[in-house]
């Protein structure tokens, strides 16, 4: 399978409800193809500083953004290829380049570090590292995803994440799947990403269903959780 390893393109988010999930799949079934996961798991790891400081900077809403992460789909064993990617945003427009990995490169780079190759993008990955000192996964997040692009432009996708869930601790993307969710119970984050403006069929189809935009960080969401349960934790312990 080839895969895509740079992507420029607005990604688009919508919080909607299960029933208005199965109806916009059901009005674009003639106008979309699942993609080559279709319906998949996707496990994500987040690397971070001690202090947090990329999802800190992010959740500030600069105009510039940057996150790094490993991504794998499906049960993992020892033919799953993982991404290691860097996802920048910059006046809305998403900029993600990648490298993939096997299972053996991705256990190595956990334990030494990015490879230091000639490849643009590694050498793109090494300079994140050396810029943010002392990354380390941070969040490990999860979900059952549906993908499917526009059988007339592969670059107009739409995704259907249901069941996120999130975990700080047993940081592997070769553990089961658990953790606590970031969403309500039947709620669905659907994202529409495009390289070029959204056609306008897609226009009125949300249009006509009031759908708005908003944003969404899944890694956002996780950590300001973890805040929140270490400051009942703490205020538990002090009894208040």
């Amino acid at each position: 399978m080839a895969f895509k390893t740079n992507f420029r393109r607005r990604e688009i988010k919508f919080l909607i409800t299960e029933a208005e999930a199965k109806e916009i799949l059901l009005f674009m079934s003639d106008k979309i193809v699942p993609d080559a996961y279709g319906k998949s798991t996707v496990k994500s790891l987040y690397f971070d500083t001690p202090s947090f400081r990329l999802i800190r900077r992010s959740l500030e809403k600069p105009i510039y953004k940057e996150k790094f992460r490993l991504r794998c789909y499906g049960d993992f064993n020892d033919k799953t290829k993982v991404f290691a990617e860097i996802k920048k945003k910059y006046k809305s427009v998403v900029y993600k380049r990648r490298i993939v990995l096997n299972e053996a490169e991705m256990l190595s780079f956990l334990e030494n570090g990015p490879p230091d190759g000639n490849d643009p993008t590694e050498k793109e990955i090494s300079f994140f590292f050396k810029r943010y000192e002392n990354l380390k996964p941070a969040m490990l997040i999860s979900c059952e995803r549906e993908a499917y692009f526009a059988k007339n432009d592969d670059g107009l996708r739409f995704t259907f994440d249901r069941n996120i869930v999130y975990r700080d601790h047993d940081l592997s993307l070769q553990s089961e799947r658990y953790g606590t969710p970031v969403m309500n119970e039947g709620q669905v984050l659907m994202e529409v990403k495009a390289e070029g403006a959204l056609p306008l069929w897609v226009c009125r189809m949300l249009s006509e269903r009031k759908m708005y935009k908003q944003s969404f960080s899944k890694y956002g969401r996780a950590y300001i959780d973890t805040l929140l349960k270490a400051k009942i934790a703490v205020q538990t312990a002090k009894g208040e």
